[in-house]
């Protein structure tokens, strides 16, 4: 049993985020395992999710309002994939090793992923 966050568990809570964006306590528990819980621990994973967010919002804004300067007037017009600005900034952020190369590599997860809050920003920013 750990007494420490490693940068393992940097990666994990990386993969971690792409399934749940506020994991409750219990389910840090369960995924990390082999640490030895207490405030400080907890509150370094907290930190880190809410630093996950931070970053994916932002790109998610970024993209949505570079789309709209480039003249999209409609989500249909949105097109995200692997050669698109987006997804070389998630990847390298949350996947700067190519750790999770099964992960990043399978479009239906990180494309489907990357599609869903850029659309909402676009809805809600569009006249």
């Amino acid at each position: 049993m750990q007494e420490g966050l490693s940068p393992n568990h940097l990666k994990k809570a990386k993969l971690m985020f792409f399934y749940t964006r506020y994991p409750s306590s219990n389910m840090l528990k369960t995924y990390f395992s082999d640490v030895k819980f207490n405030r400080c621990i907890t509150s370094q994973l907290i930190k880190w999710f809410s630093n996950f967010r931070e970053f994916y919002y932002i790109q998610m804004e970024k993209y949505a309002r570079q789309a709209i300067n480039d003249g999209v007037t409609s989500t249909e017009e949105l097109s995200i994939t692997r050669d698109c600005e987006l997804y070389r900034a998630l990847n390298m952020h949350y996947n700067k090793a190519n750790d999770f190369e099964g992960i990043f590599s399978a479009p239906d997860l990180m494309l489907g992923f990357a599609t869903v809050a850029p659309v909402n920003m676009l809805k809600a920013t569009l006249p």
